[in-house]
């Protein structure tokens, strides 16, 4: 089972160019993710849907494209072909990401045709006589994200996917070109971690480190949303503070001389889709200068790190890691490690 993704502008042919394709890999079927919009559009509070500009900034939208992509080739395997435009990094992260956890590689083609012809394309396309102000609206649609897409393509899209030059191809000839690739090989899978999603409750060793201004390190995951503390899931037989250094090694390359100190337990409720667990948080201490300027990230795994004040942590953590950071900082100046419950203490 395995997931080609066509991206590119609007505009750039990607959906005729998927149903070419789908004609040319053997045991292959079409997801345009465009349903899930036009689902929500039903299912979702006009309130909600007010909100975004777009339906990929809801989480729904994406949660939802990772499911049906995984539920498709449960029921039908071979190959899922995906037309859709993704911009942001965050949300490829996410997407790309949930499906990896699924054990789904995805392949990543970029359709990139020159931006004079997608301008001459999206100026051609023709407007039904029945519904002039929808065409209308969806051509300045696609304007208005040629600039994104531009911004896209100068800081991360070239390079994490396969490009096509289509501006002298046909869909058909795209499609050739896409299926012969893959074929080969010479698109390859995309380089992102593998994290199975639980089945069950989980336990989880986070570490915080400082620098010398007792700012706390933070890292921003590539599979799932979100910053987050150097740490990760304990495995079997395996005992938590021992986790939590093996994760700090694995994702930064510090190597901690001591056994972290606890500071809190926090058990983080069920909340469908997810099944909670205990949370745990270790003190391990502050880093020297030098050991600060010696961090590494593994590109699959984490795509940025930076030392966050508890001020600036509010702005990045979600909600329920920042309540569960502060009881942590408060617990460490008490020198007492404290019991939470969905980061609020007790007892």
């Amino acid at each position: 089972m395995t997931v080609v993704w066509i991206n590119g502008a609007f505009g750039a042919g990607k959906t005729t160019t998927a149903r070419e394709l789908i004609e040319l890999i053997p045991n292959s079927t079409l997801f345009d993710p465009e349903v899930i919009g036009g689902a929500l559009a039903q299912l979702l509070p006009p309130k909600r849907l007010a909100e975004v500009g777009d339906y990929q900034d809801l989480p729904i939208w994406r949660r939802l494209v990772i499911d049906t992509a995984a539920a498709m080739l449960t029921e039908l395997g071979g190959t899922l072909v995906v037309p859709m435009t993704l911009l942001r990094q965050d949300y490829r992260d996410e997407i790309f990401g949930g499906l990896a956890a699924r054990r789904i590689p995805v392949r990543h083609v970029l359709l990139a045709p020159a931006e004079t012809i997608l301008r001459e394309r999206i100026a051609g396309r023709e407007v039904p006589a029945e519904m002039p102000d929808a065409e209308l609206r969806i051509r300045q649609w696609s304007y208005d994200h040629i600039e994104p897409y531009k911004a896209a393509l100068a800081s991360w899209l070239t390079a994490d996917a396969y490009p096509v030059d289509t501006g002298a191809m046909s869909p058909y000839d795209a499609a050739v070109r896409i299926a012969e690739t893959v074929r080969s090989g010479a698109v390859p899978v995309c380089d992102i971690v593998q994290t199975p999603e639980p089945t069950a409750e989980t336990v989880a060793a986070g570490v915080l480190l400082f620098d010398e201004e007792d700012r706390v390190l933070l890292v921003d995951p590539t599979y799932k949303a979100g910053w987050e503390f150097p740490g990760g899931v304990v495995e079997p037989g395996e005992a938590p503070a021992r986790a939590g250094m093996r994760e700090v090694a694995e994702e930064t390359g510090i190597r901690l001389a001591e056994v972290p100190a606890l500071l809190v337990v926090d058990w983080e409720p069920p909340a469908p889709p997810g099944f909670g667990g205990l949370r745990l948080l270790f003190d391990g201490g502050r880093l020297a200068a030098e050991d600060a300027g010696r961090l590494l990230l593994p590109g699959p795994e984490l795509r940025e790190w930076r030392f966050a004040s508890e001020v600036e942590a509010a702005e990045l953590l979600p909600p329920v890691r920042y309540a569960r950071l502060r009881q942590a900082l408060r617990a460490r100046e008490r020198g007492k490690a404290a019991y939470l419950e969905a980061g609020v203490p007790v007892g």
